[in-house]
Formats: structure tokens, sequence, C-alpha cells
């Protein structure tokens, strides 16, 4: 495998409530450039799982590493400022900003991270450019987010992601809510996005029939271990 952009070693989170959850992952990773499928139903600790990635947790021991860095090392403050310089997330529910402009939404992550600003040199012209290339209508920049389509409104959260090439992107379940039709074009323009930026990409979803798309495809059963206590 090539360098991983994403590596999970030895790691464990336990939760200490009513009925106390733990979730282990003794190892995990995606090369740079690869393209991942984590697939898992509901309650089989994805969510969990994403969030150590992102750092919005942390581990009881082991080690999360993005980019060569071991983000468990890091204070809060630092962790949330690597995280918006090293990782593009879309998000199920895409949380755009509702009274921005898609500039405004695609811009955003620019905001906190000045490497990432930085990789983006002229970043009006990458967001305009992503628009284009994510087949968003000519003159979108200034358009209110709300007043997209549902797809339209998707595909500024993958420009948002991508903006100023951050090494790796995580996408939670970003075809949930799609056809058939609409899910092979959306992931025809997120590849071609990711290849052209050899941008790994790590996604989760609970539907295995997407797998043939993806350079690999993992099973949250094969990877990890849950222990619920009794309430």
């Amino acid at each position: 495998m090539t360098d991983a952009v994403l590596q999970l070693s030895d790691v464990e989170f336990r939760w200490m409530g009513q009925a106390g959850f733990s979730l282990r992952v003794p190892n995990l990773s995606v090369g740079k450039g690869e393209s991942v499928l984590l697939l898992g139903e509901s309650g089989s600790g994805k969510s969990t799982l994403l969030s150590l990635i992102c750092g919005t947790i942390l581990p009881t021991s082991g080690v999360v590493q993005i980019a060569g860095q071991d983000i468990t090392k890091l204070s809060g403050g630092k962790r949330d400022r690597f995280r918006a310089e090293q990782i593009g997330v879309i998000f199920q529910q895409f949380n755009l900003l509702p009274f921005g402009t898609v500039g405004d939404n695609i811009l955003l992550p620019l905001r906190f991270a000045p490497a990432r600003r930085k990789r983006a040199k002229d970043a009006t012209a990458q967001a305009s450019n992503l628009c284009s290339a994510l087949g968003l209508p000519s003159g979108v920049f200034n358009t209110k987010a709300t007043a997209l389509s549902v797809g339209q409104q998707q595909r500024v959260a993958v420009a948002r992601a991508l903006i100023g090439q951050p090494p790796l992107i995580i996408a939670d379940e970003p075809t949930s809510a799609l056809d058939a039709n609409s899910q092979a074009a959306f992931l025809d323009l997120l590849f071609a996005q990711t290849a052209a930026h050899d941008t790994s990409l790590l996604m989760v979803s609970h539907d295995p029939r997407l797998g043939e798309r993806f350079d690999r495809v993992i099973r949250m059963e094969d990877i990890a271990q849950i222990e619920r206590g009794t309430p």
C-alpha cells in the first residue's frame, strides 16, 4: 500500500454512560489517493469511528494518525485546527449555511485553515472551478444555497470538502437519499475530483451495492469489536 493518509492502531474508546459502550479498532488504514467504502448497519459503531477519525472525540487508548500526525497528542484547539486543515467532510445532511451564498459555503473551511487557504492559492477561482467541474450552473456562485435543488446543494457540499486540497475526504452516507442513477452520477463526480487531486476518500454507507466503485471495501464487523453493557 502507498503511504497511509489515515492510520488507526490499537484504538479503543469507552463511554461509561448508563449502559456502557466500548469500541475497539485494532487496525484501519487508508492509503494516499485510495478510495475506501466502509459498510456498517445502524448501531455498528460507524458514527463513533468517524468521530474518532475527525478528532471530535478522543480514544481511551491507541493512535489515530492523519497525514503523519497522531491527533490524540494535540490539544483541543490544535486538533480543531488540524482537522480543518487536513480533512474535508461531506455530511449526510450537507450542513450548508442556509443564508450564505454558494461561494460563502464553499470558502467557509478556509476561514479556519490558513495552510489550506494557501494551498488553494486563488481561493475564489478554485471555488468557481470546482462549481464548473461538479456540474453546477454558471453564475451559481453568488446564489443563496437555499435556492438550489437538493442535488445541487450536495455538489456544493462536495466542493466545500475539496477546496484547498485536504489529503483526506470523509463522506458520511452522502448518497442515502439518492436514487440509483443519481448515486452513480454523484460518485462519478466525486471520484473524478478526488483522483484529480490524489485525495484519499473514506466513505461510510450501509449500501453494499456501491462497493464495486471503490478501491477497497471494509465492513465494520471485520475491523471493530463493540461491547455494550446492560442498562
